[in-house]
């Protein structure tokens, strides 16, 4: 299943425990580490420094951070799952996060979702939890596998 589109509460639900994905493939650059870098404030060689990776780094490369590719997890989410029919969306956060395998600069990456449960809760909220999983293409294990926990509020009646 590549991209869906779901409408509403009864779309979700038809959705739990498929697979979604992968989607379209996009490029690692060293431009984009370095501005997380930035942001983050996270300057570790590793990372920003392409020289001294060549020799020192067991990659040969630079590589992206993990928080890196966790936050590219949504930016996926747009391409995999689009949930119309709630009155708002917020991120409540992630569970079980891990990131099994490096990302090397000029990595293509790829995404898959799983909507893992649905659950409703109180006053009109309903709880998304959704695994997401972003690979290295060619790669014999994910970079990054997670569940994002969404909380969305139905329409008022």
């Amino acid at each position: 299943m590549a991209g869906v589109a779901v409408r509403g509460v009864e779309g979700m639900k038809a959705i739990v425990g498929k697979e979604i994905g992968p989607s379209p493939a996009r490029t690692v650059t060293q431009d984009l580490i370095n501005g997380f870098a930035d942001v983050s404030g996270d300057h570790q060689w590793i990372h920003v420094d392409p020289e001294r990776a060549k020799t020192e780094s067991p990659y040969g490369v630079t590589i992206a951070h993990g928080n890196l590719t966790l936050s590219l997890a949504d930016g996926f989410r747009q391409e995999l799952m689009q949930a119309d029919g709630f009155a708002l969306a917020v991120n409540y956060g992630w569970n079980k996060v891990r990131f099994p395998a490096p990302v090397p600069v000029g990595s293509q990456i790829v995404g898959s979702a799983e909507l893992v449960s649905f659950d409703e809760l109180e006053g009109g909220w309903w709880q998304a939890v959704t695994k997401f999983t972003i690979t290295v293409e060619g790669a014999p294990k994910p970079s990054f596998v997670g569940e994002s926990v969404t909380r969305l509020m139905a329409p008022p009646a």
